[in-house]
């Protein structure tokens, strides 16, 4: 596993060749890439060039957030786009990619809706698996999300993962611990997952004084500010199956992101520095 830097989820706004260079001055061995602004550059220069960028600041690119937009309908050539980037990320070593599911639905019950995501979602995963790219897809966890929605819909790893299996070999889950712990996760979940379910991570708290039950997304906390999540049980029992990819931070923390961006970068690397040691992890 290795800390791994996405400006925007602690609430920094820059390009490509910032996010490279504040994960250079601040320590982060990974940083994700902005694949849109990635394959510019590369048509602008070349694939080298990016490639160069990271290799010259000593910082290996993390993952990417799936740009094509699945939750609409989508053509050949959105298709043709993606393979492009699949094979720039391949030529990066980038090979995780991301997206997030709904975990409710007014208009579609269970079953219709978990065929029209396997009919949006695995062309997408084909051509990933072209160019050796993973996808991970990443549920929602907390009780709030679904209320007031006709339908429930995914909310679980178990569940995601029968869904994965439906799209393809290649297709896993992006494992964020506020999720795990707002679906009354436990580490037995995680320990019975294997090493190549897991394509992505991300860490944070949740506010104390809260139940569970009413926690609501986005109103969260930095990695191991308030204890209330297990970071230290789940990122031990990651290592435990294997995991060996990016851990990202996503607090949506207010404060941090008021902050300059060298600082709100510094603040949130010394989160991970501090779970990384209170778990163990060398």
């Amino acid at each position: 596993m290795f800390a791994n830097l996405s400006p925007g989820a602690i609430g920094i706004r820059t390009d490509l060749l910032g996010s490279i260079e504040l994960a250079r001055r601040h320590g982060w061995p990974g940083c994700d890439l902005p694949m849109r602004e990635a394959s510019e550059l590369a048509t602008a220069q070349s694939a080298d060039a990016v490639a160069a960028h990271f290799a010259e600041a000593s910082v290996r690119p993390g993952g990417w957030g799936l740009p094509l937009n699945w939750r609409e309908p989508y053509d050949r050539e959105a298709l043709a786009t993606l393979g492009q980037q699949a094979a720039l990320a391949a030529r990066l070593g980038c090979t995780r990619v991301y997206t997030w599911l709904p975990p409710a639905s007014d208009d579609r019950p269970f079953r219709e809706n978990f065929a029209y995501h396997v009919a949006q979602l695995q062309p997408i995963a084909e051509r990933l698996a072209e160019h050796g790219c993973r996808l991970g897809l990443e549920f929602i966890g907390p009780r709030t999300s679904r209320e007031g929605q006709r339908y429930g819909f995914i909310h679980s790893p178990e569940a995601m993962l029968c869904l994965a299996t439906a799209l393809g070999s290649n297709v896993g889950l992006l494992l964020d611990c506020w999720h795990w712990y707002t679906e009354l996760g436990t580490l037995a979940d995680i320990r019975a997952l294997r090493a190549e379910d897991v394509v992505y991570v991300h860490v944070n708290d949740a506010p104390a004084g809260i139940r569970v039950e009413d926690q609501v997304d986005q109103i969260r906390r930095r990695p191991g500010a308030t204890g209330v999540i297990d970071i230290s049980g789940f990122l031990q029992t990651l290592r435990e199956i294997g995991y060996d990819g990016p851990v990202t931070p996503e607090p949506f923390d207010g404060q941090l992101a008021k902050l300059p961006a060298d600082e709100a970068c510094q603040v949130a690397r010394e989160d991970l520095q501090q779970i990384w040691s209170r778990a163990g992890l060398s």
